[in-house]
């Protein structure tokens, strides 16, 4: 959530919902550190929740300009959107029966599924290389981000007392030669340029390796006659992984075991896919000319029912079970974990980022002890890891990228989006490549951008 201000127009740059510790992230979410309705326009690089999910709750508290996206983008987080309305006034439910029995006061939600009908209402869809002004003498152009489906880097252009400057702003990077999505777009040579450090201390494996990967971490699995359990974003992740499965699948190499996606926000995510292949790269075009489905082949099941998803625990079989959410902090996804952790014969694929404080986060330094439902779990199954699936460009990637902007030109550099330690490397790093003035702002840090 980044604000810009010229010519006495404010535009903000996503508006993505905290996730970390429950009280913080209830605190930052609902009170903003500006007032809604004086913002005039909303740039919205994709849609996932940690960059579109509190739009709801802005437009609740007053914001009533556009939110200029991708056409795809906008599809989207109508889906996300609504279904994390839907989760938070479950949620309610739950607690206020609680504060009910306490004879405590009741909570609201952050917003609700009218507040998200409004949200759509206000998006605008906006082709790639489209030139179009969204404040006073202020005008964006979308380029390809190559990070999930309709997301895009943006060149902000300000025109203000005669003059112009250009800010990029990356959004969340993709990688190169990933499935799916066409490979990152350079968005020129800005003057400023704020890029996200999420992996800013690491380097990816290679993506060329992924099927071998998966192939081998399936076997040893299926040789233990255990389940694999993989926690994915609905949007995205659960996408990229199917399509890996439906490469193995293709050369024959997938093992004859039955594959669930237990999460309808899953399979709405995947029917929007569907209908944007102006976002595809060559080799899904042709996949789907040829009339294949990378997203629905033999032994692929869309798990939508409660009651179908609880019928998966009762599977004594080795099988692939894809749920959501990806970070194990909420969903159908807590409980796959709590009935299959304290078995060795299982595994948890990581294919993700799992920031602080989260379950996965826990998953991932393979704690002995986990807590899900608030009950202590001992955490005895496989935690495998494959970052060859990051969607995000990793520190390598995200120098590389930046290295197509003129260095001559560029005044200065922000780093956003990372924990500290990443974007304190990812500083080193760029410094290494020549680049200098690399600052990474603090939580409500002002930063003046000079002619």
């Amino acid at each position: 959530m980044h604000l810009l201000t010229a010519n006495g127009s404010s535009v903000l740059l996503d508006c993505g919902l905290f996730q970390g510790k429950r009280a913080e992230a209830y605190e930052r979410n609902r009170n903003f550190p500006f007032d809604a309705p004086t913002i005039d326009a909303v740039v919205l690089s994709h849609a996932h929740i940690d960059h579109a999910g509190n739009l709801p709750n802005l437009v609740k508290n007053g914001f009533s300009g556009s939110i200029f996206c991708t056409s795809a983008t906008r599809d989207l987080s109508n889906v996300m959107l609504f279904d994390s309305a839907y989760v938070q006034e479950r949620d309610v439910e739950y607690v206020n029966k609680q504060h009910k029995k306490r004879k405590q006061p009741p909570v609201e939600p952050l917003y609700t599924s009218e507040d998200v009908g409004q949200t759509v209402d206000q998006m605008l869809g906006v082709r790639y290389h489209q030139k179009v002004e969204v404040a006073d003498g202020i005008s964006i152009t979308f380029f390809d981000a190559g990070h999930v489906l309709g997301s895009a880097v943006t060149l902000i252009e300000v025109r203000e007392q005669g003059t112009t400057q250009t800010i990029g702003f990356s959004g969340d990077l993709g990688r190169k030669n990933m499935p799916i999505l066409r490979d990152p777009e350079s968005l020129g040579n800005p003057d400023y340029w704020i890029c996200e450090s999420t992996y800013g201390a690491r380097v990816h494996e290679p993506a060329s390796g992924m099927e071998d990967r998966l192939f081998e971490i399936l076997t040893r699995t299926i040789e233990r006659g255990g389940k694999l359990i993989v926690p994915a974003f609905s949007v995205g992740k659960t996408q990229e992984f199917l399509y890996v499965l439906f490469t193995l699948n293709d050369s024959g190499r997938l093992p004859p075991i039955p594959i669930f996606v237990d999460s309808p926000l899953s399979v709405n995510t995947t029917e929007v896919f569907k209908t944007h292949p102006e976002c595809f790269d060559k080799e899904t075009l042709l996949y789907l000319l040829n009339n294949e489905d990378p997203f629905g082949f033999g032994r692929l099941k869309y798990v939508r029912s409660v009651e179908e998803s609880k019928k998966l625990n009762d599977i004594n079989e080795p099988c692939v079970i894809i749920a959501s959410s990806g970070m194990c902090e909420a969903g159908r996804i807590l409980h796959h974990l709590a009935n299959n952790v304290h078995d060795p014969r299982h595994t948890v694929l990581v294919v993700g980022f799992m920031a602080e404080h989260t379950l996965g986060r826990r998953i991932v330094e393979r704690q002995q002890q986990i807590r899900i439902f608030g009950e202590e779990h001992a955490l005895k199954a496989e935690v495998a890891i494959m970052n060859s699936l990051s969607a995000h460009a990793g520190q390598d990637e995200l120098v590389d990228y930046t290295r197509t902007i003129d260095k001559g030109k560029l005044k200065q550099m922000f780093l956003v989006h990372g924990e500290l330690s990443q974007a304190q490397q990812l500083r080193l790093k760029l410094a290494e490549a020549g680049y200098d003035k690399i600052a990474i702002p603090s939580r409500g840090e002002s930063v003046e951008l000079h002619r």
